[in-house]
Parts: structure tokens; C-alpha cells; sequence
């Protein structure tokens, strides 16, 4: 698969944007877990209330948080506290105080003068000690601290005992109570930093969780007791929140449909590059390469195989690429939430690994049978309708429902298992991600309960590690389909980088337009690359301008291939083969096919109309020209007798004009091209004697002095040819004209004498 990212180069800029969407579309869906934990956690069980840095609370309050810090602590806290009361602001400033806080009629207030996120943080770790301190102090239904044990921490287990009244009546309150607040602030300095310190030890196993939950406590509390609306808070923060998901999620919804788009677009331009350069390097093969792949084999990898290809890149940059950042940014948000807990994570991703380990094993070895079968059913389908007029004349259609029924069914089988064992995939996938979620549920209720985790942090989590193990699902579902891509890919990669047989030279000569039409055989042999043997042996002949030479033998004999080798369809082995005075082997291939006009064994026609055939090889020919080369063709006849004429339409390969017709508008499309060799590989075998004798008599004043090259099984079509070279298993028995061949050549006559009598042949 690594092998195609080469042609990926001109989309670089697409795969770099789709990066830094991906990046930022993986964020955004990391960060709904966050939020929906905040929504819980300090929506619903805070009230809305954020941390323990209180935004406003009484003097009389804050002195007795003051009592349970050290001096370091409290300076830190009171130097971002301002103190503000109805003396020491204007008229509008204690207005808008007393909406907030109506209290402020009554007392001061010490209202929190930062915004800065750090220090808040800071000022929450200060105050949630003291808050949860002062909090279960003066409410002895959850009391954790209460009086009799502070009295037990400064050393005073009976207090009357220990002071007279005038000594009582300092640390009295207005309501005739003991204020252990005043007394605590009234101890020698040594003794309450020693109080302190046995307090902080009280707080060594206490959760974070539990401290801030109590902290939260205080916070409430202290809001109502200064008529604050808890309930406005709380209604704000969970649709401020909530609209701070909904922000991210279009933020997310608009990159996805952005990166779908690109990788839409950069897998299409890479299948259209792909297909195009498969096209041009097909188009470039000789016989030979041609022959090595097959014509089915070589249209599956243009088409089935590119669109896998495209497929899988688009699944790539969507999910592949996009797996790694969710997989990475999920476990660093997940192991943040609560780091006790990362081992089911790793479980999780070891159980969809172990899954994804066996599918591939199992699953890859079928995915390049199946490629194979496809070949084979499109090279069966492409024989049976190729030959249909055969297969029902000889009442074979049985037979061939048969063979196209096994290659079916083998794809079928194969496809079949597949589909089936990715179709198990999904369900593991999913009892994976349930047994997680059911083991973080029950592992997190304990923690919770155990202070050590809150609701919304075990939701989190839940929703963290789904996120990871859907990514790694991701990769193993892409990674059970890139095998039948990276199959695809190394076909695809096969065709590009074939060595091709018939190669051009760096330096290419020119033609001498002073030896034009001249073709020249010096000790020419020809093997098949695959062939044990030569089929063709030291052939030496000269074609010159203005004459015919033909070729004729027994089937067999080389004939089709000797002129095969002159456009260049296949190399020679040994020896060469000059046109125009250049060996072909330095020339041109596309200069040497412009001069020669070819018509071959069997005649192709493309769809299209008549008119546009003909002009084939000669897109600009005028109407005259094309009218001429019809004529000489003898193919005006069945054109005119056609209602548009040179208009009328010609099916996929001819299908719908008759094989002699076929052959005589092949006949004329070589005509049109007006070249200056004309080669005809047996391309008046379909045409009757009459026909066939005024062709070659239009042909002769029509070519003038173009060089004409016929190969032909009748000796009636090559009689008047200036030049007969005659053929027997590859090698030159006999050249000369007719009559020379009749006296001096065994083969030549006793072909003649199988087609003509003797006086047909001595009258001739």
C-alpha cells in the first residue's frame, strides 16, 4: 500500500489540512467528556459552584477560615480579598453589591478581587480545609471535627476547669456560647501552628474528592446566608456549559464533513491518476506484456482494483489517520480522570488487538485468492460473450453455463467467508466494549464510594475509553480491509512499473525522406519470449516504394508475425529492420507508426459512426478524402445503401455490420490515413474473388507509390505483386514475382497448384 503514496504528491496540501482538522476535530470530541463530567460534578452535585475559592463571603466568615490557616496562607488569601462594606463604596457600587448580595446591608463583606485561573486554583487549595472545617463545626449532624475533638487537639479536655469567668466571658459570643474561634486565635503562636499541624494530619487520608465536596459545603451555605440565588447559579452553569457543547459539537460536526469531503476528493484524484497512468502505461505495452497480464486481468486492475484503492484512501485520511489522535488524546484524558483505573484501558486494547491479530492472520491469505477469482470470472464472462454466436452454433450454451457457474461460485465461497468473519468482527467489537464499560462501572462505584472518585469523573472515564477503544475498532476495521487493498495495490504497482520490452532511445534518428517506403530485412530472426524455439529464421528481403511484395505459406509459417515486426509490435531477436533507411530500433515508434497504414488479421472497429472510423487515423481527412478511401475500399456500396450514410452509427466492436464489411472499412481507414507503407495482415480473406479482385486493382492506382505489404492464404490476391516471398516454417524458401515462383519454387506451386488449376495458373 506504501508503494502508492508516491502518487499522492500533488495532494500533499489536502492530506496536510485534513491533518490539522482531524487534529482539531479530535480535541473537540475529547473534550465533551470533560464537560459532561463538569455538568454532573459541579452542575448537579455543586450547585453550579466551581471550586473553593468563594466569589464573596462575610468578614465574620472569612476570620474564621483565617483561624485554621498558617500566616503564608492567610497573607495569600486576605492580598485577594478585598474588603468592602456600605462605608468604603459609592452609592451605585453598594447597589450593585446589594443585588448580588443583599447581605451587604447588614455586614462586610471580603469579595475575591483576581480573575486569574491560576491563582483561583491556588486559593482553592488553601481555603477547602478550613471551609470543610469550619463547615462540620457548625453542623454536628455530619460532624468530623467537632468542638470536644479540637479541644482534644489543644490539649483542653475540660475548659472550665482551666479559666475563671472573667477568663470565660473573652470567648463568649453574643449569644452567651463558647467561640472556640476566638480561643484558637487567642492561643500563644507556637501552640496553634502546633494545633495546625495535628489538624493537617487529620486531612493526610482524606480524598481530594471528599475535601472539595466539603469545601463545596461551606460554599453553599455561606451563599445562602448572604441571599444568594444557588439556584440561578446552578441553571447558569449547566447552560452555559451546555451551550459550550453544543459550539463544540457543529466546531466537530464541520470538520468531519470538511475532512470527508477532501479525502472524498484526494482518493478521487488518485484513482483517476491511477487508472490514467495504468491506461498510458497499457497503452505503451507490446504483445508481450500484453500477453504476460491478459486483457481481463489488466481491465480488473484499471477498474475493480483502483476502486479499492480509492476506497481504502478514503477510509484512511477519515479514520486511519484520525484513529491516533483520539487513541493518543484518550488515554492522556482518560489516565488525567483517575490513573487507578488506566489497567482496564489496557485491557481493552489488548483484547481488540488480539481480535484484529486473528482476522488478519485468517482473513489476509483470502483476500489475494479472491482478487485472483475476479480475474477469472471476468476472463470467463469475457469469452463467453465474445463467442456467443460460436458457443450457440455448436449448442454449447450448457457447457458454458457450467464453467461460468464454478468461476461464480469460487468467487462466491471465498467472498462469502470473508464477509463473515468481518461480519464477527463487529460483535466481538461490541461485547469488548461492554464488558469494559460494565468493569469501569464496577470498579468506579467502589472508588466512589470510597471518596476517591466522583459520578462525573467515572462517566468520564466510561466515555474516554469508549472513545479509545473505538479508535483502535477503527484501525482493525480498516486493517481487515487493507489487505484486499495493499492486493490491489501491488497489481496496480505491477502494471506501473513493468519493464517494457518495446523501449525507445534516448537519442532517436531521423528518417531519410530520400529512401521513403523503402523497408529492409537484414538477417532478421524472431523467438516469442516464451517459446522454446525461433519461429522465424535469418529473413532478408527488400520492399521497395511503388510495389507490392506479398507473403504467403502454410499456416504456421510466420507470415503474420514477419510483418508484426515491422511497427514495432515485437522486437527482433536477431538481425534488423530498416524503414526509410533507419534501423526501426533507433527511430521514433511513433514516427515509424504515422508511415505505415495497418490493417490487421482481424478487423477492429470502434464505436462511433462510420465517418469517424475512417478518419481514425487521420483525424483532419476531408470529406473527399474519406469518400476516396471508401471507394477504393469497395465499401460505398453497403454506405450508401445506409439511411445516414457515413453517419450511421457502428456498435462496440462492430458487432452490427458483417465480418466482410468490417474488414473493408479497416481496409479503408488504413487508405484514409494516407501513409506511405501499407501493410494488410490476410485482410481480404472475407472478401469474395470479385470483390476482392476490383479492391486490389483500386488499391494498386490509389497507393501509387506507397510500398505495399500483403500477407494472403489465396494465391488470386498476390498473383500481380512485384514481390512473392514465400514462407515455410519461418524461413525464405522463394522470392520473386509469379512465374518465377511457378518454375523455381516446390512450395510456392503446390500451393498454387491446391487453389488453381494448371490452366487457371498459365492463363493467369
Amino acid at each position: 500500500m506504501t508503494k502508492l503514496f508516491k502518487y499522492l504528491k500533488q495532494s500533499w496540501v489536502a492530506i496536510f489540512t485534513i491533518l490539522i482538522l482531524l487534529a482539531l476535530q479530535a480535541t473537540t470530541e475529547l473534550s465533551l467528556p470533560t464537560y459532561t463530567s463538569n455538568i454532573v460534578n459541579v452542575g448537579i452535585q455543586q450547585s453550579g459552584i466551581e471550586n473553593a475559592t468563594i466569589k464573596a463571603i462575610r468578614e465574620s466568615e472569612m476570620n474564621k477560615l483565617t483561624t485554621f490557616m498558617n500566616d503564608s496562607d492567610k497573607e495569600k488569601v486576605l492580598d485577594n480579598y478585598k474588603l468592602v462594606n456600605k462605608d468604603n463604596l459609592s452609592k451605585e457600587e453598594f447597589n450593585n453589591y446589594k443585588k448580588e448580595y443583599p447581605v451587604i446591608k447588614k455586614e462586610s463583606l471580603y469579595v475575591l478581587s483576581t480573575k486569574d485561573k491560576d491563582t483561583i486554583d491556588k486559593l482553592s487549595n488553601i481555603l477547602s480545609k478550613p471551609m470543610l472545617i469550619v463547615y462540620n463545626m457548625g453542623n454536628s449532624s455530619d460532624n468530623k471535627l467537632t468542638e470536644s475533638m479540637m479541644l482534644k487537639v489543644t490539649g483542653q479536655n475540660n475548659m472550665s476547669a482551666n479559666m475563671d469567668k472573667s477568663q470565660m466571658a473573652k470567648f463568649m459570643d453574643d449569644n452567651g456560647d463558647f467561640d472556640i474561634f476566638a480561643y484558637i486565635n487567642a492561643m500563644p503562636k507556637e501552640q496553634k501552628k502546633e494545633m495546625l499541624s495535628q489538624i493537617d494530619e487529620q486531612f493526610v487520608n482524606l480524598p481530594d474528592a471528599m475535601l472539595g465536596q466539603g469545601a463545596i459545603k461551606f460554599v453553599k451555605a455561606e451563599y445562602k446566608a448572604m441571599g444568594v440565588d444557588i439556584d440561578s447559579i446552578q441553571m447558569n452553569y449547566i447552560f452555559v456549559t451546555g451551550l459550550k457543547m453544543i459550539g463544540i459539537t457543529i466546531i466537530s460536526v464541520i470538520c468531519s464533513i470538511t475532512v470527508g469531503f477532501i479525502a472524498a476528493r484526494v482518493a478521487a484524484t488518485l484513482g483517476k491518476n491511477l487508472r490514467a497512468m495504468t491506461f498510458k502505461k497499457v497503452m505503451n505495452f507490446s504483445k508481450k506484456e500484453i500477453s504476460e497480464f491478459s486483457t481481463a486481468s489488466l481491465i480488473t486492475r484499471s477498474t475493480n482494483d483502483i476502486q479499492q484503492i480509492q476506497q481504502m484512501m478514503v477510509m484512511m485520511l477519515r479514520m486511519v489517520f484520525f484513529a491516533p489522535f483520539m487513541a493518543i488524546g484518550g488515554i492522556i484524558k482518560a489516565l488525567s480522570t483517575n490513573l487507578s483505573m488506566s489497567w482496564i484501558i489496557g485491557l481493552g486494547v489488548v483484547c481488540v488487538f488480539g481480535i484484529v491479530l486473528v482476522m488478519f492472520t485468517v482473513v489476509m491469505p483470502k483476500f489475494k485468492i479472491l482478487q485472483s477469482l475476479v480475474d477469472r470470472l471476468n476472463l470467463v464472462t469475457r469469452e463467453i460473450l465474445t463467442g456467443l454466436g460460436v458457443i450457440r452454433a455448436f449448442s454449447n450454451e450448457k457447457f458454458e453455463e457450467d464453467r461460468f457457474d464454478v468461476a461464480n461460485k469460487d468467487l462466491t465461497k471465498v467472498n462469502m467467508f470473508v464477509n463473515r468473519m468481518m461480519s464477527c468482527m463487529m460483535p466481538a467489537m461490541m461485547l469488548i466494549m461492554n464488558v469494559i464499560s460494565i468493569l469501569i462501572v464496577w470498579v468506579g462505584a467502589k472508588n466512589i464510594d470510597l471518596g476517591n472518585m466522583q459520578v462525573g469523573d467515572m462517566m468520564a472515564f466510561i466515555q474516554y475509553t469508549m472513545q479509545i477503544v473505538m479508535s483502535f475498532l477503527m484501525i482493525s476495521m480498516v486493517s481487515v480491509m487493507m489487505p484486499r487493498a495493499a492486493v490491489s495495490a501491488n497489481r496496480i504497482d505491477e502494471v506501473l512499473t513493468t519493464d517494457i520490452s518495446i523501449k525507445e532511445v534516448d537519442k532517436v534518428e531521423e528518417f531519410n525522406d530520400n529512401k521513403k517506403g523503402l523497408v529492409e530485412f537484414k538477417n532478421v530472426s524472431f523467438q516469442y519470449p516464451d517459446a522454446d524455439e525461433k519461429i522465424l529464421h535469418d529473413i532478408s528481403f527488400t520492399a521497395k516504394p511503388g510495389q507490392t511484395t506479398a507473403f504467403i505459406g502454410s499456416t504456421g509459417s510466420g507470415k503474420s508475425t514477419l510483418i508484426n515486426l515491422i511497427p514495432r509490435f515485437y522486437d527482433v531477436t536477431e538481425g534488423e529492420i530498416k524503414v526509410d533507411g533507419v534501423n526501426i530500433k533507433n527511430a521514433s515508434i511513433h514516427d515509424l507508426r504515422e508511415r505505415i497504414g495497418y490493417v490487421p488479421q482481424k478487423g477492429v472497429l470502434f464505436s462511433g459512426t462510420i465517418d469517424s472510423n475512417i478518419k481514425y487515423g487521420n483525424k483532419t481527412a476531408s470529406k473527399e478524402v474519406v469518400e476516396t478511401a471508401s471507394r477504393v475500399a469497395q465499401a460505398t456500396e453497403f454506405i450508401d445503401s445506409k439511411p445516414d450514410r457515413y453517419e450511421t452509427p457502428i456498435a462496440q466492436g462492430g458487432s452490427n455490420v458483417s465480418g466482410g464489411q468490417k474488414q473493408r472499412l479497416s481496409i479503408a481507414r488504413a487508405i484514409a490515413k494516407e501513409p506511405e507503407i501499407y501493410i494488410f495482415d490476410d485482410s481480404f480473406s472475407a472478401l469474395d474473388f470479385k470483390t476482392d479482385a476490383k479492391l486490389r486493382r483500386a488499391l494498386k492506382e490509389e497507393t501509387g507509390d506507397a510500398t505495399v505489404l500483403i500477407v494472403a492464404q489465396r494465391i488470386s490476391t498476390i498473383l500481380h505483386a512485384e514481390q512473392i516471398v514465400v514462407l515455410d516454417q519461418g524461413k525464405i524458401v522463394g522470392i520473386g514475382n509469379h512465374k518465377q515462383l511457378l518454375k523455381n519454387c516446390e512450395v510456392y506451386k503446390e500451393i498454387a497448384l491446391s487453389q488453381l488449376s494448371k490452366e487457371e495458373l498459365e492463363n493467369e
